[in-house]
């Protein structure tokens, strides 16, 4: 796709007209692409290169996470509608926030960024490529805004705490970066001191990435990400080798070949790009039992034909956007419920995700981040 290039003579140009604000304090930080970026600190005026990113936003900063936002990509409402809608009630004026669209598909307006003002721009590094391409980085130094990369979608499992310590850096807010790091490793090691200690066989798990997003089937994930989560909670990633990277697809072949002990099918609410799909619609607040049925329904698919996970009814859905946020470590307790359900019967992953909320996040926790078919209720065995 075309993308649209500023010259930095504009950009200057409104600067210029525009002024700068204020800072306190030059802090070096070394972004998670290894760049050593200066940035004036505490930052009061942030883009966030996707909508998504309000996620660690807000983990950060509960009382008043949007004060920090003068500008963001327009994703969240389409992505995560549910949630979109509770940070609506609770901050109407997000409404009126300036939206851009993104730097992979060539639509973000960086002329649009730097009448902004902005004191930083935050992209996650898998837009990293496009930026370079486009010439971005370049033209926002020479009007003195910094761009910094964090990653909670490519590698989570390794970049996760050194993002969260880039944003904590950012806000000023390195305290309750190191808080929520903690809570975080406490959770993981609340299944990984178990399976180290009993090391039971590993179930065989397939992982289909948006299962019913499209009619092609079966998007997944490699040794990271969701992949990664898996074998951390105890499973063996049935896609490991199948694909190099982070994301890609297996064959239905491939599925039937392998026969998988559990499947578990991420989703969420796509009503506003796929209406009236076959997508799981898990998420916040969603309906549980309408999305058990949708759940059930693409266990019909030819890919899942006769596989063990079906007949022992070992399906489960996951919302999908814990595979770009900081909160994997709720996803990675649910799955070892489902996957070791005999060693973590005690282990509450909602419980978990209730205590993410009350202390961190600004909105109140409400169910329906899980379905599966193992159990009538939705709450695996």
């Amino acid at each position: 796709m075309r993308i649209v290039r500023r010259t930095a003579l504009a950009v200057m140009a409104l600067l210029v007209c525009a002024g700068q604000p204020a800072v306190a304090e030059t802090t070096h930080i070394t972004d998670v692409a290894g760049r050593v970026v200066e940035v004036e600190t505490p930052a009061k005026r942030l883009i966030l290169g996707e909508g998504r990113q309000i996620y660690f936003v807000a983990a950060l900063d509960r009382e008043a996470p949007f004060s920090h936002i003068v500008g963001w990509r327009d994703d969240l409402s389409k992505a995560d509608p549910e949630s979109y809608a509770a940070y609506l009630e609770r901050y109407p004026e997000i409404a009126k926030l300036p939206t851009f669209g993104g730097m992979k598909d060539g639509s973000f307006d960086v002329e649009q960024a730097v009448s902004l003002k902005p004191d930083v721009i935050v992209m996650n590094i898998d837009a990293k490529t496009a930026t370079e391409e486009a010439g971005y980085i370049e033209t926002l130094a020479k009007v003195g805004i910094p761009l910094v990369y964090v990653d909670f979608r490519e590698k989570p499992m390794l970049n996760t705490e050194p993002s969260m310590r880039i944003i904590g850096k950012l806000l000023g807010k390195e305290t309750v970066a190191e808080d929520f790091i903690a809570f975080r490793k406490k959770s993981i090691e609340a299944v990984t001191d178990v399976l180290d200690e009993k090391k039971p066989a590993r179930p065989l798990v397939f992982v289909e990435r948006a299962g019913g997003y499209s009619d092609d089937c079966c998007m997944s994930f490699g040794d990271e990400n969701f992949g990664k989560m898996v074998e951390i909670a105890g499973g063996t990633n049935m896609a490991k080798d199948m694909i190099p990277g982070t994301f890609g697809s297996v064959n239905p072949e491939q599925i039937i070949a392998s026969d998988p002990d559990q499947v578990i099918v991420t989703g969420g609410n796509w009503e506003g790009y796929v209406p009236g799909g076959a997508w799981v619609g898990v998420g916040y607040g969603a309906d549980e039992a309408a999305a058990r049925v949708k759940l059930e329904a693409l266990t019909k698919r030819p890919a899942f034909t006769g596989i063990k996970a079906v007949k022992t009814g070992e399906v489960h859905a996951i919302w999908h956007q814990f595979y770009n946020n900081p909160y994997q470590f709720v996803a990675i307790q649910e799955m070892a419920k489902w996957m070791h359900p005999d060693l973590f019967g005690d282990l509450d992953p909602e419980a978990t995700f209730k205590e993410l909320h009350a202390r961190f996040l600004p909105l109140p926790y409400k169910p329906g981040y899980f379905v599966s078919l193992t159990d009538k209720d939705g709450t695996a065995k």
